[in-house]
């Protein structure tokens, strides 16, 4: 057996366990029972402590000094790429670090959570003032005299910077102003008034699910606080929530989770259990979740056929007609949730945290200090003050369970879906026909083999270049909306 067969082979008992840990945070998120959070932890270090061993392993590197970059197929070099990548990031963290966090995450979780329900800031503190602390110091170990916040960001985006960031933001931010400004001074179609029936949510979101390609077979849905989409391969679970007047929570969370869980699922299956088995990053992830959700599931076409289900399945709703039923999928209204926000402002949410996490991880803001900085924030970009912390610093999950760096994915999530939709609806004419008969099968047909189908086999930007065929920018993006809400 060559180097590269016996690496090979320890990698894909690496990834099947990875996929152990994964299971049990969305275990976690579903099922587990709520007194055993405090084992839980104990099986999330623990697990992390098995994964760092094997990912630091001396035997990686020796079997990467064997292996003749020449001899290698295109295949073969992106997994290797992946794995040498993979082994010098985590021989910079110190194994009880990794260990410290996985722990934390898991038990900061439900800290935030109660926190969260309670409307207690001061009750998360101490976790969050934790978590921090350890970010901190992975931050720097990764960094080795580098960017810290780089460092981190690097770990769900590669090849990107902080800088390369902040330069997308600056060129979005002011024609995202301008047109959430000019639609917000035009009349605005009235919010749902009418009581949508939980199970009947469920019923419909499944079968929105299979609609946009889900495989039933191989993923389940259920309900969570804040949806999500776990696994790859041959399991891929997703979750969405439920509120009694809102549906299109349910609905909208639904079909954006389904736009990872696809990805996941399309990914070739001669990939499965290895590095290239799973989204190559949380951006290009997050471009097949939003396209699902907003170009493909928020477009006039598809909510015309949507109506129609929406009427199937509870009745008289109150909208008149899938005119109306557009503009109110579509209404801009002021609102203080990244996740429950129209496309114009979604941007604008993930603004705030990406320099509040600069500052943070830069020892700038403190835990104690990060509300009050958030607040702030928050009513110079919108215009109003946060009412409550369930509407500010507490609702979302993602600090609490170590995930630093990760937000500004989401915006460029957003960047990459308006380079890809403009390459679709050029590949696709015929498009808003196959929408507004309830027919997702030609744009997720197409989405799968520009994107999904290649896994981790390409950097993030060179995928999305490859199937758009355009540098990712975000013009396509800013003229998709200003087309769509002027």
């Amino acid at each position: 057996m060559s180097a590269y067969d016996e690496l090979m082979a320890f990698q894909r008992q690496t990834e099947a366990l990875g996929q152990v840990a994964g299971r049990l945070g969305w275990d976690q998120e579903t099922m587990m029972p709520e007194g055993a959070a405090n084992q839980r932890a104990e099986e999330f270090a623990a697990m992390e402590a098995v994964l760092h061993a094997r990912r630091t392993n001396p035997r990686i590197g020796e079997w990467l000094s064997k292996i003749d970059p020449v001899t290698l197929d295109a295949v073969a070099a992106a997994n290797i790429r992946h794995i040498r990548r993979s082994f010098e990031r985590n021989q910079r963290v110190p194994a009880k670090l990794a260990e410290a966090i996985a722990r934390l995450s898991s038990s900061a979780q439900r800290i935030w959570s109660e926190a969260r329900a309670n409307e207690d800031v001061a009750a998360f503190l101490p976790a969050l003032s934790d978590m921090i602390a350890l970010k901190r110091e992975e931050s720097a170990a990764l960094a080795e005299g580098g960017n810290a916040y780089d460092a981190l960001l690097d770990d769900y985006e590669p090849d990107t910077s902080g800088d390369d960031v902040a330069e997308t933001f600056v060129a979005m931010r002011p024609r995202l102003v301008a047109l959430r400004d000019k639609v917000m001074g035009a009349d605005q179609p009235a919010e749902l008034n009418h009581a949508f029936d939980e199970q009947k949510q469920m019923r419909l979101a499944r079968a929105l699910a299979k609609t946009f390609g889900y495989n039933m077979q191989k993923g389940r849905l259920d309900k969570a606080v804040h949806p999500f989409s776990s696994g790859s391969g041959d399991d891929v679970r997703i979750t969405t929530r439920t509120a009694l007047h809102d549906p299109f929570n349910c609905i909208y969370s639904t079909i954006h989770e389904t736009g990872h869980a696809t990805y996941e699922q399309n990914i070739a299956p001669e990939h499965l259990l290895t590095p290239l088995g799973e989204g190559v990053s949380l951006g290009v992830h997050e471009s097949q979740s939003r396209i699902y959700e907003n170009q493909l599931g928020r477009s006039r076409a598809f909510t015309g056929w949507l109506f129609g289900q929406m009427k199937e399945a509870f009745g008289d709703f109150g909208v008149a007609n899938e005119e109306v039923f557009f503009r109110t999928v579509n209404r801009l209204n002021k609102g203080y949730i990244r996740t429950e926000a129209d496309e114009v402002q979604y941007n604008l949410h993930i603004m705030l945290r990406f320099d509040l996490e600069r500052d943070v991880i830069g020892g700038k803001v403190e835990a104690r200090d990060l509300e009050e900085a958030w607040n702030a924030r928050f009513e110079a970009d919108f215009g109003y003050a946060v009412d409550k912390p369930s509407n500010g610093l507490l609702q979302d999950v993602h600090w609490s369970c170590g995930l630093w760096g990760y937000f500004p994915t989401y915006a460029l999530g957003n960047v990459y879906a308006g380079c890809l939709y403009e390459a679709l609806r050029l590949a696709r004419p015929n498009l808003d026909n196959e929408l507004a008969s309830g027919d997702l099968s030609g744009a997720t047909g197409w989405l799968r083999d520009a994107v999904q189908v290649h896994g981790g086999l390409y950097r993030p930007r060179d995928l999305i270049s490859r199937a758009s065929s355009q540098t990712p920018n975000e013009a396509p993006l800013l003229t998709y909306l200003e087309q769509k809400f002027s």
